[in-house]
């Protein structure tokens, strides 16, 4: 025991017992590759364990933001790590690749082992869903940096895809389909916005939404759609993936296309969730900045050839015609 350090405000056998809670949860997300054991120094993985012939690694990294912010005030934190794998999974998995292995760093004002046992857990749950492991992490305890209680959490997802199956905007043109996928909910963008509508107009989050509270329904976790585009992409040739992330429609979308090409999409297409409902009217947030800031209810679009759209509606029950990609550079929403 370190008496110096503990009276500077860092507790080295909270740390100790961090790691121990956190095993169980590492252990769970093991897959083919995985060699290295929690408390290494570096993280191994076995490439060869997926018999790639010509691997491309794609790799993406991520934070929650200030959606943790309400995590603190709620005192619920076993789903803030669902979202850290998300939005770092399904960067790549718009690139086409598959996930194969995940790190984490943690940054905490005080080590709480129960909070952080809560926070790996959402990791890993994360991790399962997305069918790659934790290799490796880091917990920091910073002691004055943080509120006690607060924390920070970054993610790091690496994964793999043979070389001539990367998606690429070359291979979109005007007259293929977009077809898209729910969110399930906020996901993890837009919430510094989110948070000033409660502030502004006193919102308790503890109050009824629909069959949860406001703030249970902000804080539902980004889904994860590593297991559905790997069956797209066993079926049909996909022409791009577009993950609806920070910037919503308008900035996401394009990033998929070729240079000159845009998209026509119908909003009545889907339903949007009634989260966004609520934050326009009551933030009075106009439609088009909500389309610009929120993913809308849509998390993930594929773009696709027209013969491959009914194939990808039956493998996808929940999946749903967006619009198409057209010669006109733009996202038009009608």
């Amino acid at each position: 025991m370190s008496k110096h350090y503990a009276a500077s405000g860092v507790s080295l056998e909270a740390g100790y017992e961090s790691v121990e809670r956190i095993k169980k949860h590492v252990a769970r997300t093991k897959n083919l590759g995985m060699l290295a054991s929690i408390g290494s120094f570096g993280g191994c993985f076995d490439l060869s364990a997926y018999h790639f012939k010509n691997p491309v690694l794609v790799s993406g990294t991520d934070g929650v933001g200030t959606k943790l912010k309400l995590a603190f005030e709620l005192d619920i934190h076993n789903t803030i790590g669902i979202d850290v794998v998300a939005m770092c999974v399904n960067d790549i998995l718009a690139q086409g690749a598959k996930p194969l292995f995940f790190l984490d760093y943690l940054a905490v004002g005080k080590n709480y082992p129960e909070q952080i046992e809560a926070i790996v857990s959402g990791v890993a749950d994360g991790c399962v869903q997305a069918g790659c492991a934790i290799v490796g992490g880091e917990t920091a305890e910073m002691a004055g940096f943080y509120e006690d209680g607060e924390y920070d959490i970054a993610g790091f997802c690496v994964g793999a895809q043979e070389k001539d199956l990367l998606l690429s905007p070359d291979n979109t043109r005007a007259g293929q389909v977009v077809v898209g996928l729910p969110s399930s909910g906020v996901h993890s963008n837009g919430f510094s916005l989110v948070r000033k509508i409660i502030s502004d107009h006193d919102l308790d989050l503890k109050s009824a939404f629909g069959n949860s509270t406001l703030g249970e329904t902000l804080l539902t976790p980004t889904r994860i759609y590593a297991k559905e585009v790997e069956a797209v992409m066993a079926q049909v040739k996909v022409a791009g993936i577009a993950h609806i992330t920070g910037g919503g429609f308008h900035e996401n979308l394009p990033r998929c296309l070729a240079p000159g090409l845009g998209m026509s999409l119908d909003s009545k297409a889907y339903q949007v969730p009634e989260i966004f409902h609520y934050l326009s009217q009551v933030g009075q947030v106009d439609w088009e900045e909500m389309y610009h800031v929120f993913n809308m209810g849509v998390g993930l679009a594929f773009v696709l050839e027209p013969e491959d759209v009914e194939t990808v509606l039956n493998l996808l029950p929940d999946a749903f015609v967006l619009g198409q990609v057209t010669d006109q550079e733009g996202i038009v929403i009608s």
